[in-house]
């Protein structure tokens, strides 16, 4: 990929990341941890970590800033489902992408959940309270978790798909030119 189609890429991911969060959509279905994994596994981690940081600086501006400790989780979780993008750099297979979205999302719900707990004020600070953090926010992860593997999946077999028509139809165009450049007589 060309710098230039890198250039673009990012920032057409980045714009479709920015109106997801500030469009109405279902409490935690973005596809920014999607977004994270995808662009970690074709642009590269430091790409990937741009992207991300772009989207969430961006629409926290418009959404309100929160907490830090608890910002700073959030974002954590973001750069882990990066990292684990990562993997998928030499192997992306159903599988491995499924389970890419999969992990991310637990870890994300782990993370930023505990995060809650020990920074916020809405649960007391004892393993009870750990536990009904939760238990509370098992509504959003399963928002989180269908939305990660909805968004994970069309990410990948879109450009997958995308990839595989522009390679075929340079193939055959190819093939058409080299048919009609030999002139026999």
């Amino acid at each position: 990929m060309s710098k230039k189609e890198l250039i673009f890429v990012s920032l057409a991911i980045i714009s479709v990341g920015i109106a997801s969060r500030l469009l109405p959509h279902p409490w935690n279905t973005t596809p920014v941890t999607a977004i994270a994994i995808f662009s970690s596994a074709y642009l590269g981690f430091r790409y990937s970590f741009a992207i991300f940081l772009a989207i969430m600086f961006v629409t926290d501006i418009f959404l309100g800033f929160y907490q830090w400790q608890i910002m700073l989780a959030v974002y954590g979780s973001f750069a882990t489902a990066a990292l684990i993008g990562l993997f998928l750099r030499k192997k992306k297979t159903v599988g491995l992408i499924l389970v890419s979205a999969l992990s991310s999302s637990v870890l994300f719900f782990l993370i930023t959940n505990w995060a809650v707990w020990q920074f916020g004020t809405m649960y007391e600070h004892s393993l009870t309270g750990l536990f009904q953090s939760y238990f509370m926010a098992l509504p959003f992860f399963r928002n989180s978790l269908l939305g990660d593997i909805f968004y994970t999946s069309l990410l990948f077999g879109v450009f997958e798909v995308s990839r595989s028509f522009v390679v075929n139809r340079f193939e055959l165009l190819s093939a058409g030119d080299k048919k009609y450049n030999h002139t026999s007589y």
